[in-house]
């Protein structure tokens, strides 16, 4: 066989070999095609995709959404594009909780199928030569082997699902969902998930970390980290009848969470129930197992609370905890 031949049947051979390779999408017991079609579109300018992605979700859970408005709080022009971490604190200051997927392609899929589209980064380059694009995956076609993609000046980007994957790959698989406050994706993590809300405090308002919080307490009820974030959240909305509630609870469950015996101590002497608090604070301090800045942290409240007034009325009897 001549060199030409050799050539020509190799090439046939590796024709034949891409055309018989397996999907990428796997199928499920669930929709086998999906396309958010009601998920607006905005196109990018120059090399803000960034803004458009974003405000494309953002449009998509009913909120105004302007990629040029969003230009001065996630483009970086030294940078000509945006990153993750800004794009995750614009969600945060409008109360939205911007959950991080984990690097999943199954979970992609079920994230869609609930409805929820998904702003992803690719890299249209090389590992060696990035090219970074931000764009939100809309749909997908099980039997077509394809995505549907809101991408650059494309309104509905068809794209095989190996080439995406490649591209999706080369960037880690990053992927992120932003969800209104009290809304949980499929396949929730726990800890991924209550890290995303817990980075809000601080940021969002407060009525969104009740509700993010709230409905992780009513998902995981024996979630220390759940419940001491919802009796956060309640405080710092004003609600301190529910934070002092929630604290205690969790308390007569976990006498041993020191956060929560600080925290409520620090309730009850703010509402003027300082022997309460001091009796709750002095037995914590009793306690030799405790670190050495969680004893800090309860003799420093221990001395607000003393300097604090007392005799207020329908305070708990100063009794130690059991």
């Amino acid at each position: 066989m001549s060199s030409l031949c050799r050539i020509l049947a190799l090439a046939g051979a590796l024709l034949l070999a891409a055309c018989n390779r397996a999907p990428v999408l796997p199928a499920s017991a669930g929709a086998e095609r999906v396309e958010l079609s009601a998920v607006p579109f905005f196109p990018q300018r120059d090399y803000q995709c960034g803004p458009a992605a974003l405000a494309t979700v953002f449009g998509h859970l009913g909120l105004a959404a302007d990629p040029d408005a969003l230009v001065g709080e996630v483009y970086l022009p030294g940078k000509q594009g945006s990153l993750q971490v800004e794009l995750k604190a614009a969600a945060r200051r409008r109360g939205l909780v911007p959950y991080a997927l984990p690097p999943d392609l199954g979970v992609l899929l079920a994230t869609l199928r609930s409805g929820h589209p998904v702003l992803v980064l690719q890299n249209l380059g090389t590992r060696g030569w990035p090219l970074w694009h931000f764009a939100v995956v809309v749909g997908f076609d099980v039997a077509a082997d394809t995505l549907m993609l809101r991408s650059g000046t494309a309104p509905r980007r068809v794209l095989a699902a190996r080439k995406f994957l490649a591209t999706w790959e080369r960037a880690d698989h990053w992927g992120l969902v932003v969800l209104s406050p009290g809304v949980m994706p499929p396949r929730v993590d726990r800890e991924r998930y209550l890290r995303s809300v817990t980075d809000m405090e601080g940021v969002a308002p407060a009525a969104a970390l009740v509700a993010a919080f709230g409905v992780a307490a009513e998902r995981w009820p024996d979630s220390d980290w759940a419940r001491v974030g919802l009796g956060n959240a309640y405080y710092a909305a004003g609600n301190r009848t529910a934070a002092e509630a929630e604290f205690a609870a969790l308390l007569e469950r976990q006498p041993g969470s020191v956060v929560a015996r600080n925290n409520l101590a620090q309730l009850l002497g703010e509402r003027g129930c300082r022997a309460a608090a001091l009796a709750l604070l002095d037995e914590g301090l009793a306690n030799r197992s405790i670190e050495d800045r969680e004893r800090a942290r309860l003799r420093a409240t221990r001395d607000e609370v003393a300097a604090m007034g007392g005799g207020a009325k329908g305070c708990p009897p100063p009794v130690a905890s059991e």
